[in-house]
């Protein structure tokens, strides 16, 4: 029998009614993928450990996401990335079955993810943003932040070099298109009260 945790059983009954199966669904595959896993929650939702960091799940009122602790060093990490534009997770937005990847691909993502977990590769240090120069908020986040009171509060309560990330991934988008799907990305990440860069720090216990 696999270990699960009461907590993620909680949070999965107090998601949205469509959110369960997909829920349940991805804790059940990752199980029968790695029956080693442990569950647990960090900073508000399901993780799933495999000697160390391996995967993540999460519930919002319209949608799911789904993501890989070391995406960035598997196989199809620019798509993965891509996908993370429009969501917390590296498969996108997930508002139904349909969403997912077939169980043949999200196993294979699986069983990547573990390779790396079992080599002890580990992700490569990020770029730490500049601490000179101030960042201007510009005109278009601020109105999105009015428009979002939770996300414009934690905002303001964030430290200097937390909001300046936030400004700087946002700016930096090469379309407008990618800039409304990180600024949709960021508001839904700030409302929680997550950093930029929020899984690559160490929660807290």
């Amino acid at each position: 029998m696999p270990k699960k945790d009461i907590r993620i059983d909680n949070y999965i009954l107090k998601a949205q009614p469509f959110a369960q199966p997909i829920l349940n669904y991805l804790r059940d595959l990752v199980h029968s993928v790695c029956p080693d896993v442990e569950e647990t929650i960090k900073w508000s939702f399901p993780h799933f450990d495999y000697k160390g960091s391996f995967c993540h799940m999460a519930a919002f009122k319209e949608h799911c996401a789904f993501g890989f602790w070391k995406a960035a060093l598997m196989t199809d990490a620019s798509n993965l990335k891509e996908n993370q534009q429009t969501a917390m997770g590296h498969l996108g937005r997930i508002t139904n079955m349909k969403d997912l990847p077939s169980a043949k691909n999200l196993t294979a993502m699986l069983k990547e993810a573990m390779r790396l977990n079992d080599s002890g590769v580990k992700l490569p240090p990020r770029q730490k943003t500049p601490a000179t120069a101030v960042i201007e908020v510009p005109d278009y986040f601020k109105k999105a932040l009015n428009k979002n009171p939770a996300a414009k509060e934690r905002f303001n309560a964030f430290s200097a070099s937390h909001r300046k990330e936030y400004v700087l991934w946002i700016t930096e988008a090469k379309t407008d298109a990618t800039r409304e799907r990180r600024m949709a990305t960021a508001l839904e990440w700030i409302a929680a009260g997550k950093g930029r860069n929020w899984k690559y720090e160490t929660p807290k216990k």
